[in-house]
């Protein structure tokens, strides 16, 4: 066995000399203990206050908003972020439920997460190359408020502990509300008062049931589908809409 320096020194020398580094290592251990409690301290204290704030004060503006504007400045482009908040009562029936329909339906049964659906599309990407997700309609508020857009394990699990926490703060009513006024739905474009505005010249509470289903039919990806102007996927995409919104009825909210 090769032997270290301290082995090669008097035993009245080397003993002194590890106790030295072992009360120095315990030391630093201590420090790096303190400040790792004061950063979770200051993580939860302040996401915490963050989703408490936002349960009555609307967000000004998202990541997703400030990432696209800053892209637009870099190419040259037009900066442009066009929304306008509204309340439940002026958000047509329709919308809430077109997009539930679409992107959750379940969305009024689980607390954030729906592990029957995560289940669903487990099995059928074994099946399918092309994948399919499971985000519920509070996975998308957590990530569209609170996160910066990108796919990573860390933004994912960040992503459901804002999800819980939105869920325990937050009241599904609440949690609808901001989803219809963060969400993308064209280029610039955010919330369905905007896209209602934008794509038929109306108010978000004026929205007909196939309206609201195409707004719901853009998404994911809403700024190469235009509500106004359909295409032959989109119309299929309605149609499906609409038989769900049919077969779910009124969203107790």
């Amino acid at each position: 066995m090769e032997e270290t320096g301290t082995d090669l020194l008097p035993k009245n020398i080397a003993e002194p000399r590890r106790q030295r580094y072992i009360a120095l290592f315990r030391k630093y251990l201590r420090k790096a203990w303190v400040v790792f409690k004061w950063a979770a301290a200051g993580f939860f204290g302040s996401t915490i206050l963050a989703v408490v704030l936002f349960s009555f004060i609307n967000p000004p503006v998202t990541p997703l908003m400030m990432q696209r504007a800053f892209i637009k400045k870099a190419d040259g482009k037009r900066v442009g972020i066009h929304k306008d908040w509204v309340g439940f009562k002026k958000i047509s029936p329709n919308m809430i439920r077109a997009v539930v329909a679409s992107e959750d339906n379940r969305f009024t049964q689980h607390w954030g997460i729906d592990l029957e659906a995560v289940q669903k599309a487990v099995d059928f990407n074994k099946r399918h190359k092309r994948k399919r997700g499971a985000s519920t309609i509070t996975q998308q508020v957590a990530k569209n408020v609170f996160l910066w857009p990108a796919r990573t394990y860390i933004r994912k699990g960040f992503e459901l502990y804002f999800t819980v926490l939105i869920e325990a703060v937050w009241s599904k009513k609440r949690i609808i509300v901001v989803y219809l006024n963060v969400m993308e739905t064209g280029n610039g474009i955010y919330g369905v008062e905007a896209a209602a505005q934008k794509y038929f010249k109306k108010p978000a509470s004026k929205l007909t049931r196939g309206e609201a289903a195409l707004i719901a039919a853009s998404l994911p990806n809403p700024r190469s589908r235009n509500p106004a102007r359909p295409s032959s996927y989109m119309l299929r995409r309605q149609a499906k809409i609409l038989d769900l919104m049919r077969k779910i009825g009124e969203i107790p909210l």
